[in-house]
């Protein structure tokens, strides 16, 4: 299989469009849902260094490391593998990780996308007041109204893969760039209004940001550290195909380091912003920091219920989750819809559809897994569950580290440089440097503590 020196699917029309869709890849509910109840669960400032420091030292060298096969093989995740290892001599094997990254984003988002279902469900509930004057118990007996009926969660995920398919369907430029290009900057102008909002809380938002910034390290525990570590990896939407996607469609005058020190920094930035519109609110409420996963559908919808103007900010705020929700499903769905257009000779409408539909149907296990299969267990794990092991324990980490390896290892030093042709030469070598050595070893002690075959939080 020879390597192209164009996609076929075409490329971004500018290196700010790849910025945006390599963004808005990464900023996703992981970024506004999962960041805040993680650093509230952690102590707060001390773990957002961390968190910094790991995704510098793991997250950004295996993002440019992804861009760089992308580019390089200018295909799907399988045949950009695969051809390069052709170029380079070595076993066609290594496809076999562009099918991991597929698989891996493909299972992802039949359950992700029942979570953007409940987001979508949530911005018409709270822009319609019905968290006024809500109770701890009545927020969540309006949660379980949702999910606990099976129609209502499969109409909303019904709903969010349809939106999904059709901006696939239309192409990289007239699609996802498209796409892009109003949901990146509606949702900061969003997150800046709630931000906004949130300084309107007094001595409630210094505290927030206090609790942000200003380090504890007395709070910091090793399991905490390790949580950074995950998170850093995970929030830059690595190891699932869908960066390495998006690189192949990336000009070849861009430079990879320079898209991908905006990419983290326009990630981390969103992340750092919806914890400083959270907390302040958490605070002015009296609720609990370390609410963890609930902290989005069960203890914000009582600080709405609860506030001036809050059906309007909440139901801005769910809004700002089904945005950071579709820019990400989008890169999800991608890899495997452009392998169907490389290999089966379809149509980019109907390789949409196709993906699409499949997973539509994988996603009723974790709708299922919420209500009327909620007994239904494989390995001591309801559905939902089995997914998000599989895939955050196993799946992500392992392509993260094969990654790792065949950047560093399997492709040439020449090979690299031509892509990266970094100035001064210095950050060329650093980046060698971590790929091979420091990403990969923090990956495997991750990887192993997720498993549990070590447990360093005990030391």
């Amino acid at each position: 299989m020879s390597r192209p020196a164009l996609s076929i699917h075409g490329q971004w029309s500018s290196r700010w469009a790849f910025i945006l869709a390599a963004t808005g890849s990464a900023v996703g509910l992981g970024n506004i849902w999962k960041f805040p109840y993680i650093t509230g669960e952690n102590g707060g400032g001390a773990f957002v260094l961390v968190y910094l420091a790991c995704l510098a030292l793991i997250g950004l060298p295996i993002m440019m490391a992804e861009i760089m096969v992308g580019r390089r093989g200018r295909q799907n995740p399988v045949n950009a593998l695969y051809s390069i290892a052709v170029e380079e001599g070595k076993n066609t094997g290594w496809q076999y990780l562009g099918w991991m990254g597929v698989v891996a984003g493909f299972l992802i988002l039949s359950y992700y996308s029942v979570f953007a279902g409940q987001a979508l469900a949530y911005v018409f509930r709270t822009f319609s007041g019905v968290f006024e004057g809500v109770t701890a118990d009545g927020a969540t007996s309006i949660y379980n109204a949702l999910v606990l009926d099976p129609e209502r969660l499969l109409a909303w995920h019904t709903i969010f893969m349809i939106v999904t398919s059709i901006i696939v369907a239309r192409g990289v430029q007239g699609g996802l760039e498209k796409s892009v290009k109003f949901l990146m900057p509606a949702l900061l102008f969003i997150l800046i209004l709630l931000v906004g909002y949130a300084a309107n809380t007094g001595t409630y938002f210094q505290q927030g940001i206090d609790f942000l910034f200003k380090p504890d390290f007395s709070k910091l525990s090793n399991d905490a550290i390790l949580t950074a570590m995950g998170h850093a990896f995970f929030t830059l939407s690595l190891g699932m195909g869908a960066i390495m996607v998006y690189g192949s469609y990336l000009p070849k005058d861009a430079s990879i380091l320079k898209m991908s020190i905006a990419i983290s920094l326009a990630d981390t930035g969103v992340a750092l912003l919806a914890g400083m519109a959270i907390f302040p609110l958490v605070f002015a409420n009296g609720l609990d920091t370390n609410a963890g996963p609930g902290l989005i559908f069960h203890t914000l919808p009582i600080a709405f219920g609860h506030m001036a103007n809050g059906a309007f900010y909440g139901g801005l705020f769910f809004l700002l989750l089904v945005f950071a929700a579709w820019s990400s499903a989008i890169s999800l769905i991608e890899p495997a819809a452009a392998w169907l257009v490389e290999n089966k000779d379809v149509s980019r409408r109907r390789a949409a559809v196709i993906i699409g539909f499949s997973t539509w149907l994988l996603g009723l296990l974790t709708v299922f897994s919420f209500n009327i299969g909620s007994d239904w267990t494989l390995f001591g794990k309801t559905l939902f569950d089995l997914l998000d092991y599989l895939t955050a324990n196993i799946l992500l980490p392992l392509g993260g580290l094969f990654i790792a390896i065949f950047a560093g290892w399997i492709m040439s030093k020449q090979s690299t440089d031509e892509e990266f042709a970094m100035k001064p030469r210095f950050v060329y070598f650093v980046w060698r440097f971590l790929i091979r050595y420091i990403s990969p070893f923090a990956i495997i002690i991750i990887f192993l503590n997720m498993i549990g075959l070590i447990d360093l939080t005990s030391a």
